[in-house]
């Protein structure tokens, strides 16, 4: 499910990251000598006590001489069934007994993983509780192994290398990397000046190269020793990079700092996933943290052996010829080694917890599974999917209401469930999108404009942004001077950079809000692991596109995509001419479509004639000036033309005298043709076969951000089936689930019951006992939500919104199935589907479940035939509504539910079950009992306008006028309390008000 929350929860200071510390050992208690001398007798018992006893008992087993045939045809005895059961007991004990040597020798020596006894599941995991139980009081595996979490606090800031001042301020050894790229590419100085220096702003390579360099070159470098497991929490580089780096995402740079470098047991770092106690790392020169040890300044803070470990790992270091090197290379000009460009392959993204089986082998988040997958184009523009995901859950939540308040008033009960390619979509939308990126982005720019109207600064033209993992960085169309904080100048005047921790995140935006600044950025493509965005509307002129029919349609598909859904834009107009009609869909206020290229001639040459004119009007030089700050009437929204109909020579002559003042007037072209060249192209852009985006004069190549058809249906699809007028679902009525249904009787008592509606509750499980305890409840959750299935790499992206390895997900599924165990038959209660997405059996039910049963039934079931049924059905229903879904959610998890349609829908279902409770009752001529199930409903559904109207209608049929006038009273109240203060009841509640009570209005209303 979506990862919408991505809250960062490590506190930050000025001067960079402030690191989480690793967890200590506390004081020893009472209990933890109990646990101890329990572990002690239990270990005597088992290891002792059960060998001693089967000799004292039963003795020798085993025949004392080579059975023959007559022996074997004897009778089995019950003496020859003890022996052979003592056999199976010895054979027990020697597995028990061998586990334990191995985990206490792990514990000890506090250097790699425990060796695994084939078949010692269960018996290797309880020796391994037994031996740390009983090593907890006396020399644990963290004190007995040298290690540098004993050194305190040894970070001091005023002794920072500059390798740590160039990476807290990027564009710093960025600007050395450009100046290094500069003397080998051999740009010239007219180009570099007119193209995006982006690439060289975020070459991750170039910045290595220079910060090698530089790392030797400063006094200190800084290592971390990996630490032994505490309990089953085994240390990662991702937890390490979010502890010391601020970023667990900077994870790849510890990787790299000590990919196949000599540790002291012998063994070489090969994997990012696969470390082990007592390794020495390598850090980053902005690490920070009490763990870390600064050579050579902290040299008298370690033991004499970890200090001579940490030289001699310093030693094999790949940076130490560079520093002997690296001055000749920078001053000569020498070019780097290719072999340094670690950066091309795809990321990888360690958890944050690492499982029991630490030492396999992980794939990465983002590879497709062997038996399914999703698709990688829509993962891999996390911009795009939290866009689409945000107006799609807009667009379901309005045909919700509209289905609410239509005649049927079924709100609840519509189904925009996908299936077949949709659903696929949908998954590939809620793994690959990052809100977080578009929240970061949309409060850095906005905040911005913010801080120019502050100082009565206008706002720069920006060409194009480049998003990375921990900042954004703008390209000026000219210098603009030093920006405001917390924004910083970059590699040079044409930069503006900050940091995405040093970002305010800025309330959700409304029209008297700040306004968008650059609301024309889209996205292109990446490089390496930054993305960039160009500014479609800046661009003097037009952007062209060549390449294949089909490559120029997918690009323009997830651009027109983009730019219809983005979080960062607030008016915004998107022509497409000759392609996409059906992509109205996604923003029909923003997206219009022109039939062909002299209609769209037409349109813009009168738009380009009112837009000069009225700038001229208002004395302003372009569309920005004036934008600063909030948003007025005057202001113009930008106008995007996505033009993939081949223009011809006359038609292009005009579109080129068209856009020669667009950039001005906030009008961009971008433009696709087949022929190479477009007058009055300024920027000209190749899409090529193999999904790069190439751009010569611009010295760039991207991994380019498409939408191909097939994915493009799909999420058209998406929003088509969440149009109540649309008509059937696009893929057929009959390849949609039965919704499941419950059997209510005494028969189907579950196996497993959750209570989600209110308070989250489980009967019938034992609470876990160990820290995962919370993400299995997450996960069941999730899955009780989705009756049609789960796909895996969703399920992960909710659990682990920043990332986490194949083999995390696979062991939290395998203790999820365990935990829910099996059904009497042996079928696990939870399984896979044939699309492979995780399912739940029958027999794991929530109260939400039973709450849509009994509903069905009441309605269109036997209650439908029956009154007193429909009665007794409707009233235990609505006695589940308890409260709000997950009431009691932990902050900071089950950020995915942000991204769900059940928030909406289960006050709407409670409210269907009121109102038909409610309708009965009235029916029977019992008012009284019509108002509490109202009021009921009202604690579950505060805002729904059809239980104030429904109760209103019921208080009047008491005949109590002053009952009914306290009501109307309650209800004005409410509604304030709702709106913030607002004023003013919904149209249809006072037009009902007029016709109930006349006199609502009186002095009493205005006194409220």
């Amino acid at each position: 499910m979506a990862r919408t929350a991505r809250a960062r929860t490590s506190p930050r200071t000025a001067g960079g990251p402030q690191p989480r510390p690793l967890p200590r050992n506390p004081q020893r208690t009472a209990g933890d000598f109990v646990k101890a001398f329990l572990a002690f007798i239990a270990l005597a018992v088992l290891l002792i006590g059960v060998p001693g006893s089967l000799a004292y008992f039963v003795g020798w087993p085993l025949p004392h001489q080579m059975p023959s045939m007559d022996t074997v045809r004897q009778p089995i005895t019950a003496g020859i069934f003890i022996k052979v059961l003592t056999v199976v007991v010895w054979l027990a004990w020697a597995q028990f007994t061998a586990c334990v040597l191995v985990e206490g020798k792990a514990e000890l020596s506090g250097v790699g993983m425990p060796s695994r006894i084939p078949g010692a599941g269960p018996s290797q995991l309880l020796a391994r509780q037994l031996v740390a139980a009983l090593l907890l009081v006396g020399a644990t595996a963290a004190s007995l192994t040298p290690g540098l979490s004993q050194m305190g606090n040894a970070y001091d800031a005023n002794h920072r290398s500059t390798v740590a001042a160039a990476q807290q301020t990027p564009g710093a050894h960025q600007q050395a990397a450009h100046r290094q790229a500069a003397h080998t590419q051999g740009q010239d100085g007219a180009q570099s000046g007119m193209r995006p220096q982006g690439k060289q702003a975020v070459d991750p390579t170039a910045s290595d190269r220079a910060e090698g360099a530089a790392r030797h070159a400063g006094k200190n470098t800084k290592f971390y020793r990996i630490q032994p497991p505490e309990g089953r929490h085994h240390d990662s580089l991702w937890e390490i990079a979010d502890r010391h780096l601020g970023d667990g995402r900077r994870y790849k740079e510890i990787y790299e700092l000590n990919k196949d470098r000599l540790q002291p047991d012998g063994s070489k770092l090969s994997q990012a996933s696969l470390i082990r106690p007592g390794w020495i790392m390598e850090m980053p020169a902005d690490a920070r943290g009490g763990e870390l040890v600064e050579m050579p300044d902290e040299a008298p803070k370690v033991s004499p052996d970890v200090r001579q470990q940490i030289q001699d790992y310093d030693r094999d270091s790949p940076h130490a010829d560079q520093q002997q090197g690296g001055g000749d290379q920078q001053q000569g000009g020498g070019q780097a080694d290719p072999a340094s460009d670690v950066h091309k392959e795809p990321v990888a993204r360690p958890d944050q917890q690492r499982d029991d089986a630490g030492q396999a082998e992980t794939a990465t988040a983002g590879s497709s599974d062997s038996s399914f997958g999703l698709s990688e184009a829509l993962i891999g523009a996390p911009l795009l999917a939290a866009g689409l995901l945000g107006a799609l859950g807009r667009r379901r939540r309005a045909a919700l209401w509209q289905a609410a308040m239509s005649a049927t008033g079924r709100g609840s009960g519509i189904d925009l469930t996908p299936t077949g390619p949709a659903a696929d979509a949908q998954d590939a939308l809620l793994v690959g999108a990052d809100p977080d990126a578009v929240r970061d982005l949309d409060s850095a720019l906005r905040g911005l404009s913010a801080a120019l109207a502050d100082e009565n600064r206008q706002l720069p033209t920006v060409y194009a942004a480049w998003l990375t993992a921990a900042e954004i960085h703008l390209q000026l169309a000219a210098p603009s001077g030093e920006p405001p904080a917390p924004w910083q100048p970059g590699q040079d005047q044409t930069f503006w950079q900050v940091r995405r921790a040093d970002v305010r995140p800025q309330e959700p935006h409304e029209d008297d809000g700040t306004a968008a600044p650059y609301p024309g950025l889209v996205s292109l493509g990446t490089l390496d692991e930054a993305r960039l965005l160009l500014n479609l509307e800046a661009v003097p002129g037009i952007v062209s596109l060549t390449g294949s029919e089909a490559d120029r349609t997918a690009l323009f598909a997830s651009v027109a995509a983009e730019l219809a859904t983005n979080g960062w834009s607030d008016r915004l107009t998107v022509t497409l001419v000759g392609f996409g009609q059906e992509l109205g869909a996604l923003a029909p206020t923003r997206v219009r479509h022109v039939e062909d290229v002299d209609a769209l001639i037409e349109t813009m040459d009168a738009e380009t004639r009112q837009r000069r004119g009225a700038l001229g009007a208002a004395g302003h030089d372009s569309v920005l000036t004036g934008r600063t700050g909030r948003p007025q009437h005057t202001q113009r929204a930008p106008h995007l033309v996505l033009l993939a109909a081949e223009p011809t020579d006359e038609q292009a002559a005009r579109l080129a005298g068209l856009a020669a003042d667009s950039g001005r007037l906030g009008i961009g072209y971008l433009i696709g043709t087949g022929r190479g060249e477009l007058p009055g192209a300024t920027w000209e852009l190749e899409i090529t076969s193999d999904g790069r985006l190439l751009a010569p004069l611009l010295g760039l190549e991207l991994t380019a951000q498409l939408l191909p058809e097939a994915q493009h249906r799909a999420v058209v699809d998406l929003f088509a089936a969440a149009d109540p007028d649309a008509g059937p679902r696009p893929d057929g009525p009959d390849t949609a689930p039965p919704p499941f249904m419950v059997d209510i009787t005494e028969r189907g008592r579950p196996a497993v019951y959750a209570r989600l509606v209110g308070p989250y509750e489980i009967i019938g499980l034992d609470t876990p006992d160990d820290d995962r305890s919370p993400l299995l409840h997450e996960a069941l959750a999730l899955l009780l939500l989705h009756r049609e299935g789960v796909h895996p790499r969703v399920l992960a992206s909710a659990l682990w919104p920043r990332g986490a390895t194949e083999d995390v997900r696979d062991a939290l599924i395998e203790r999820l199935r365990g935990w829910l165990g099996d059904d009497p038959d042996g079928t696990p209660r939870l399984g896979r589907d044939e699309t492979g997405r995780l399912t739940l059996a029958a027999s794991v039910v929530s109260d939400l479940d039973v709450l849509r049963t009994l509903h069905h039934e009441a309605t269109e079931g036997r209650g439908a035939r029956r009154a007193s049924v429909r009665e007794r059905l409707l009233t235990d229903a609505l006695a589940l509504a308890r409260g709000p879904l997950l009431a009691d959610r932990p902050e900071g998890r089950y950020g995915w539910l942000s991204h769900e349609l059940i928030e909406a829908q289960l006050p709407m279902l409670v409210t269907d079950v009121a109102l038909a409770l409610s309708s009965h009752h009235l029916e029977a001529d019992r008012a009284a009992s019509a108002i509490e199930s109202l009021n009921a409903a009202l604690a579950t559904a505060p805002a729904d306008e059809r239980l104030w109207n429904e109760l209103l209608r019921a208080v009047h049929a008491t005949g109590d006028l002053d009952l009914l006038q306290s009501t109307a009273d309650g209800l004005v109240a409410r509604n304030q309390t709702l709106n913030g203060g607002a004023r003013g009841l919904p149209p249809r509640t006072e037009a009902l008000l007029d016709e109930l009570l006349p006199s609502w209005r009186g002095p009493r209303a205005e006194a409220n």
